[in-house]
């Protein structure tokens, strides 16, 4: 099966440097707005069987263009929602720098556990078994390959990219995803294969014809090779980079706000 992780589109809280986590009510800008409209153009036209979403209202938002022009009605999956940052939750992102526990987040995430919220490791292991679960749902329901969309949050999908990649979670802010960015796994019988990371292009399904590992190879390892898309990923963690990460949104582990 083949999941396309999609970040949602620019929100209020990311051009304002606030956390969002879950606070009601972010909604999408108008340049997130226009993002979600894009995905019509740049996924629409692929075999996706199911959307699923955070329930978070970005998401929900994101999708619902895509929702309707493939009519489909999208799920909402409690496990996909953003990282419970508990009473970090609203604060703004240039005040939250100075915390002694941002450097951890920065270079020991697989420790972080939130004031009142949840620990990264926490998040990793639900919305790893959120992204598996569904997989093989869909392959049971429709006997055989099926493209889905899981629409969730920045800190979200790095962690599920991150377990693709058999990378420890302390790895994980080397991975981009910007908003409206897609990256695309394909989980077979032995391994999953990252065939895309921070997809921003106008078409995805071009990219996937030339990333996705040949028929056969993926089922019986004989070769064992993932292939990333690099496309407008940014290399570089908060932590080497703090005023990007302070500025661009609100998220804080890595530069992929949320």
């Amino acid at each position: 099966m083949t999941v396309i992780l999609l970040r949602h589109g620019r929100s209020s809280s990311n051009t304002a440097g606030v956390l969002a986590g879950r606070s009601e009510g972010v909604d999408l800008d108008d340049k997130g707005r226009d993002q979600a409209a894009g995905l019509i153009d740049r996924i629409g036209d692929l075999p996706v069987r199911a959307l699923i979403s955070s329930p978070l209202l970005r998401c929900r938002r994101t999708v619902e263009p895509l929702a309707e022009a493939l009519c489909l009605e999208p799920l909402i999956d409690d496990r996909l929602a953003e990282v419970d940052y508990g009473e970090w939750t609203g604060r703004k992102l240039a005040e939250l720098a100075g915390e002694p526990l941002w450097r951890v987040v920065q270079a020991h995430p697989s420790a972080a556990v939130f004031p009142g919220g949840e620990g990264l490791a926490q998040v990793q292991a639900r919305a790893v078994a959120a992204v598996r679960e569904h997989d093989r749902r869909l392959a049971l329901e429709h006997e055989g390959d099926v493209l889905w969309v899981a629409c969730t949050h920045g800190d979200v999908i790095k962690a599920v990219v991150a377990d693709a990649y058999g990378m420890h979670l302390d790895s994980f802010q080397r991975v981009t995803a910007d908003p409206a960015s897609v990256s695309v796994i394909r989980y077979t019988e032995l391994r999953p294969f990252v065939v895309h990371v921070n997809h921003t292009g106008a078409k995805l399904a071009a990219a996937l014809r030339a990333g996705s590992p040949p028929p056969g190879e993926s089922q019986d390892g004989s070769k064992d090779k993932a292939k990333a898309n690099k496309d407008g990923e940014s290399p570089a963690a908060a932590m080497e980079q703090p005023a990007a990460a302070v500025s661009s949104g609100d998220a804080v582990v890595g530069g992929s706000t949320d």
